[in-house]
Formats: structure tokens, sequence, C-alpha cells
């Protein structure tokens, strides 16, 4: 089998970056790099302009995908999801090509060469996704509620449907851990939504769809949005918050042990009963979780009776508020100072991009709730003020303030993760080299960087 560590496995796409990016190659201490993924690749190739008045085609690239294809084969033979390289190449021909392989306390960078987050704490999640319900002593069902106005609507709509049997019903209850509410019994008991009831008949389920009110999922296919059903990567998660206003329908949420997910938009959002609602809700009631959105939903409907009769809400259920007091931005655009961000329940802060004088933090020493920093590179004033503040879990730095702290002994231990943020061409070997430092300090598994080199032979055109 091809090896991902073998030179010939990767002299193909080689060749393609040399062709590519002969000017920046020669120059000295020129070198490109690149990130190929099982799922996709960004590698830096001059692709061929298609004909006037022709669209690009698939074999105008046929010399990328195949060398691309070649080095994701010997991924996927190695056991390996991603891997990042750096490749210098001499005007004669001379290759050597560095690869960084991933670590599983890294996540992967977007696109370019350069790490993740680096995840310190093994299994550490952000605290949005370790936040759970809170109680609503004084929640009930809405008054709409009407089960045989629900199940007589469903058997007038679905005649001949095959439902579920009690012992489906109570299976499913078993695997979730939580019984069914009764509307959502009520449901399946008229129809079930397996496709070997409907023979494959698209027709019979654009009926039930239209019947319910939504794509609606088979009784086993029934699953709890909790909180790990909707990964993020631990630089978005640890920059957003979770509120709850004291009038919302919907607990502003990542998951909750009493979402019940039961069916789709037909656009990807997930359809779900409500069991743990906002002081202003109804248990049971129907709420929509956006695929494009890690935290939150919105209201639907009061109840799966009033969503099957079409009486939908009009309001939105718990819209994100990652907005001061909670979240702060001090930036060009935003916020003026570090002193307008302060405020007790300050839970994250982002400081932008600046033109003024570099910023002090010492305004936010001491906030209780203060669990999140990021900085662009050269906005603070004296990186070790970070030392002070003790409660951090998460910290983005740019390459020069984490060197300050690494080279002081300052570095936070309370943090769980951390990102170096990197703007503009910069090599990734001293980004790779403080990400294995910090990753050391806290004894996890290092990025770890191989070296091959081969002849290249000179240039076709030579």
């Amino acid at each position: 089998m091809p090896s991902i560590h073998d030179f010939a496995t990767w002299e193909p796409l080689l060749r393609l970056l040399r062709a590519s990016n002969a000017e920046r190659l020669a120059a000295p201490g020129g070198y490109v790099t690149g990130r190929i993924g099982r799922g996709g690749w960004s590698v830096p190739l001059r692709r061929p302009h298609p004909r006037p008045g022709r669209a690009a085609q698939a074999e105008d690239m046929e010399d990328e995908f195949a060398a691309v294809n070649r080095v994701r084969s010997a991924l996927v033979d190695n056991g390996v999801d991603s891997i990042s390289f750096v490749a210098e190449i001499s005007p004669a021909g001379k290759a050597v090509l560095h690869l960084l392989e991933s670590s599983p306390a890294v996540e992967p960078g977007l696109g370019g060469p350069h790490p993740g987050a680096l995840i310190l704490v093994e299994d550490a999640v952000p605290e949005p996704w370790r936040r759970v319900p809170d109680p609503v002593p004084g929640a009930v069902p809405a008054p709409s509620v009407d089960l045989a106005l629900l199940e007589r609507t469903l058997r007038e709509r679905l005649p001949g449907a095959v439902g579920a049997t009690e012992a489906e019903i109570a299976a499913v209850e078993a695997r979730l851990g939580i019984a069914l509410p009764d509307e959502l019994r009520v449901l399946y008991r008229v129809v079930r939504a397996r496709w070997e009831d409907w023979g494959d008949d698209y027709k019979a389920a654009e009926r039930i769809s239209r019947a319910v009110g939504c794509e609606l999922f088979a009784l086993e296919e029934l699953y709890v949005a909790d909180a790990a059903s909707r990964p993020c990567p631990w630089g978005f998660a640890a920059a957003s918050a979770v509120v709850t206003p004291p009038d919302a329908a919907v607990q502003g949420l990542v998951g909750s042990p009493g979402w019940i997910v039961f069916g789709d938009s037909g656009g990807g959002d997930r359809i779900a009963v409500d069991l743990t609602p906002g002081p202003g809700g109804h248990s049971g009631q129907i709420i929509v979780l956006d695929h494009e959105q890690y935290i939150g939903a919105e209201l639907l409907a009061d109840s799966l009776t009033d969503l099957v009769t079409d009486r939908r809400r009009e309001e939105q259920g718990s819209r994100r508020r990652d907005e001061p007091p909670v979240v702060a931005w001090v930036n060009i655009r935003s916020l003026d100072s570090v002193q307008a961000a302060a405020d007790p329940a300050l839970e994250v802060l982002r400081v932008g991009a600046w033109d003024g004088e570099p910023l002090s933090l010492a305004p936010v020493v001491g906030l209780p709730r203060l669990r999140t920093l990021t900085a662009y590179p050269g906005t603070l004033a004296d990186p070790l003020e970070i030392a002070e503040l003790t409660g951090l879990e998460f910290l983005e730095l740019g390459p020069d303030e984490w060197r300050v702290l690494l080279d002081a002994g300052a570095v936070p231990r309370s943090l769980s993760a951390a990102a170096i943020v990197v703007h503009g061409d910069r090599h990734p070997f001293p980004i790779v080299a403080i990400a294995n430092e910090l990753l050391a300090l806290w004894g996890r598994p290092q990025i770890p960087r191989t070296v091959l080199e081969g002849h290249l032979g000179p240039p076709r055109s030579q």
C-alpha cells in the first residue's frame, strides 16, 4: 500500500506545485504550504483558464485530482484524517517536504497549514456546551394540546398509514432514556414513517410531510438534541454564550436532554419537541434548531396539535444574544475601550482590529465570569496582564503574544484550550513550535513533523 511517508506518494503533487510556484520557490528561503484531508484539500496550484465561452470542466484539473487523490488514498490507507505540508523545491529539482501530521489534541486549521485550537485538557468542552437547562417548575403543556383532535386530523389525512406498536414506542423510549410526550406518542401510533411501509413511494412521504408540517423522521430515527449533537470548533464555541431572557419561550442552550428531534424543515433545520422550555414557554412546544447556528432554537408552535393544524407562532424563540454585557467586542467598529466592556456579566472579551494605542486589560481583571479572551496580534499593551485573568478557559493570541507568555512562564494554568491566531504569510514552523510548547505544558500529544527528501529533476521546459 502507498505510505504517506513515501516521497513517491507526493512526487506528482510536488511537480505541479513547482510548475505553479516557480518564482516563489526559487526565491531565497522560498516555500509553499498546503493541507490535504480526506474530505478536501487546499493547495496552491495554478489552474488552467477555460477557453472563451466555455465553463471550467473537471477534465481541466485531471492532473490536480490525480496527484491529490494519490495522497488522499495514502491518508485513508494509513488511517490519517488530514495532513499539512511545507514544500521547498530548488530550481535544480531537489525537493524537501515537511509533513505536519495531526495530533489528537489539535483541531484542524481552517484551510491553511497552521494548527487549529489546542485541546489542553482531554475531552474538555467549552462552557456553553456544559450548560444544562434551568428548571422551570411552572412549565405546563399549552392549552391548545388536544390529543383527540390531533389523532383525528392525522388519520383523516393519512388513511391506511402504518402506525407504531406500543412495544416499538417503548423500545425507542428505552434507547433515548426519556418518555415520549403524549402528542408524540399519538403521532407515531398513527404513522411510524418507515420507508418500507411506503414501498419507496415518494408521494406517500410527501403526503406525510404535508400532514404533519415537517419531514417526519421514522420512529427509530428520533434522537435527543443534547449539546454533543451540535459539535463546534473550540474557537467558535468558546466565544459564544448561553443567554435566556426572563420572558423567553425557549432556553438559549446548545442542546437539552429534553429536546426530542422528530423531523426536518426540508432545509436541514431540525424540528423538536421541547420538554425543557424557557420561562415564557410551554412543556411540549415545538422548536426549530437552525442548522447554521450552534446555540439556541426558535419557537415554531405551542404544541404538536398546533403544528399539525397549522397554527404556528410568528414570534422568535431564543435568538442568540452574543452582545454586551455577556460578549463584548473591542475594535474599530464596536466598543472603543476595554473599560467599556468591563461588566460583572462579561464572559467573552474579543479584541479585534485596532488603530489606536495598544490596550490594557486592567479594567477586566477580577471579573468573576470572564472565561474567554481573544486578541488580534499587536493590540495588547502588556500580554503579561493575562496572567491576572485567573478564570480563563480559552485564550487566543498572536504568536508574538504567546512567545511573551511562554518565555515568562505566565501561561494561565486555568486554560482548557488555546489557539494561535496568524495573520499574513507566516512560516508554519514557528507556529507549530509554539503549539508544541503549549501542548507540552499540559503533557498533551505533540504535532509530529516528518521530513522527506527526493529529486524531481529539471523542469520540463529545460
